[in-house]
């Protein structure tokens, strides 16, 4: 359920990024302005600054700004509604939920949830290091070559043989071991009887995005079945949801290059243990949506690495036409396959670290990896091979990507060009994106874009502004997006960072940061001046753009005849 926008709004009026940003990193006063060293990449004079007035974060070296949720997401390698729900709890605030539930109603629960399962990874743990059988794992963990640090990572524990190892921890705290058997952690019989569910296995913290354990994933030492036994799904984990390792992952790489998802737990630990510290798991499942943005958001390459048997296969072509509709410009998947019998563990063992990356360097583009599967399922069968690319095609979102395979699709099919294939088969052509951030606010110097960046860096100079009308029927790129900024700020006192939340997820949502960073050199004293100015014109621009539409047409009505003769005046004084 989605959080309320109101809530947002008076999360981020309540939040100081002074403040917030203070206490993670020192900052001095400069002018009217806050200044530090850059807490997102290495520099030795300071370039990030913090300005109170707009409640907004810029640095002048690496790009990185934003508003308190922003900082709180980059700093804490936190996704949108963890940043929400950390800034909420620093105020003492309950996170509502829309749909009418008001704050959650399982937050007591969740959060005694969150205590129990980090108490059971440290018990986990402790029995590692303790247990009258740590000698046997130990064993075990030598064999595999795993370090005490990449145990320590990913805090690698032993669940003990018997019915009652973590059990008989809460026997006298009947309230725990109901909670315990919500969280997954206990089993209860037909006769009401419970025991433990991980026994005499090696234990794997499964953490989401802050690092809280919300489930686990238990192997067994020797040749017992299953091999591998994980959480089920509880009111904290979802594991369509999750990727094991990608915590870790975030501690160590704030802005990872590549992320590598495998199947298994052992497979992530292994290959950190090589080096190969960028490997997720998708807990047992195939890859979902959610996981795939989760992906997408962490890095700016995906490598989908799979068994080269028929299951993998098939996992591959799942994840395929998962990731299609996701993609998003910029955005690169590809796919890598190992020999049969190999898994990466095993792999990495066998050919070491350098090897192993040279594979993954040459894992198959998202194109090739599409069209090679359909020849070779298809063959010589081009027309049904043309169906089954069409239909996949027609999934993706970023134009470019769609264009650039439909071209692919027409050599392959021996067409000169995708606009012959687009005729054969009676496609409509793609529009090229119209987005206003992209076409609507290019040129530094338009009245309409510095109308826009004063808005957004002065949101003060829209309210009680009187409407526009002339503004909402002017044609123009970019023109809606002014008159939106002018709805928003008009009835309400509203800072820079409020203004811009309203436009995350947007297609607005990066021109409009970027305007909000935009040196415009007007003086604070002329703001409101210049402000008008450009209103002015761009009013002018419709007197000008409703004359010729006027002066065009064949037959007028009496009322259009009127307002020409009116026009025709008003242009006259213009000029």
């Amino acid at each position: 359920m989605a959080i309320p926008r109101d809530f947002i709004n008076d999360l981020i009026a309540r939040t100081d990024i002074v403040d917030l940003i203070d206490r993670k990193v020192p900052l001095k006063k400069a002018g009217k302005n806050y200044s530090a060293c850059c807490p997102f990449h290495s520099e030795k004079s300071p370039s990030f600054t913090v300005s109170r007035d707009k409640q907004f974060y810029h640095c002048f070296g690496c790009g990185a700004h934003g508003n308190a949720i922003d900082f709180v997401m980059e700093y804490e390698r936190l996704e949108f509604v963890d940043a929400i729900e950390e800034l909420a709890g620093q105020l003492g605030l309950d996170v509502p939920r829309e749909q009418g539930s008001g704050p959650r109603r399982d937050e007591g629960l969740s959060r005694d949830l969150y205590q129990l399962m980090e108490e059971a990874a440290l018990f986990y743990q402790s029995q590692l290091r303790q247990h009258a059988d740590r000698q046997r794992v130990q064993a075990y963990l030598d064999k595999r070559g795993l370090s005490a640090e990449v145990i320590s990572d990913f805090g690698i524990g032993f669940a003990p043989e018997g019915w009652d190892g973590l059990l008989g921890r809460y026997r006298q705290n009947q309230d725990a071991l109901d909670k315990l058997l919500t969280a997954g952690m206990l089993i209860e019989n037909d006769g009401g009887k419970r025991y433990d569910r991980f026994r005499d296995r090696l234990m794997f913290p499964i953490r989401d995005r802050r690092g809280r354990v919300i489930g686990f994933g238990g192997r067994v030492l020797g040749d017992g079945t299953p091999k591998y036994l994980n959480s089920p799904e509880t009111p904290i984990f979802h594991k369509g949801n999750e990727l094991y390792g990608l915590y870790e992952l975030k501690q160590k790489h704030r802005d990872p290059q590549r992320v590598l998802i495998v199947e298994g737990y052992m497979d992530v630990v292994a290959l950190a243990q090589f080096g190969l510290d960028y490997a997720v798991a998708s807990l047992g499942t195939s890859t979902t949506a959610e996981q795939f943005q989760l992906l997408l958001r962490s890095a700016k390459e995906v490598v989908c690495c799979y068994d080269g048997d028929k299951a993998g296969f098939e996992a591959a072509w799942r994840a395929l036409d998962t990731a299609l509709p996701l993609l998003k410009p910029g955005d690169c998947v590809k796919f890598m396959f190992l020999d049969q019998g190999e898994d990466p563990d095993s792999l990495v063992r066998k050919i070491g670290k350098d090897a192993f990356e040279e594979q993954i360097a040459q894992a198959q583009s998202l194109q090739d990896y599409l069209f090679a599967t359909l020849t070779d399922k298809y063959g010589a069968d081009k027309g049904n091979l043309a169906k089954q690319a069409i239909a996949l095609i027609e999934k993706i979102k970023d134009t470019v990507l769609a264009n650039l395979l439909l071209e692919d699709l027409a050599h392959k099919l021996g067409m000169n060009s995708s606009e012959d294939l687009k005729k054969k088969l009676g496609l409509q052509t793609k529009p090229a994106s119209q987005a206003l951030g992209q076409k609507g606010l290019k040129g530094r110097g338009t009245p309409l874009r510095l109308a826009i960046a004063l808005l957004v860096q002065h949101p003060a100079l829209g309210q009680g502004l009187p409407k526009q009308p002339a503004l909402e029927h002017l044609k123009m790129a970019g023109i809606e997006l002014l008159n939106l900024l002018l709805e928003l700020t008009r009835p309400q006192a509203i800072n820079s960072a409020q203004l811009l939340e309203q436009f995350r997820e947007s297609e607005h949502w990066n021109p409009l940061k970027k305007l909000a960073q935009w040196e415009h050199q007007v003086a604070d004293e002329n703001l409101q001046q210049e402000f008008r100015k450009a209103l002015i014109w761009l009013n002018n621009q419709y007197i000008e753009q409703r004359y010729q539409e006027l002066s065009m047409k064949p037959d007028l009505t009496r009322e259009e005849k009127l307002q020409l003769q009116k026009l025709i005046t008003v242009m006259k004084g213009l000029k």
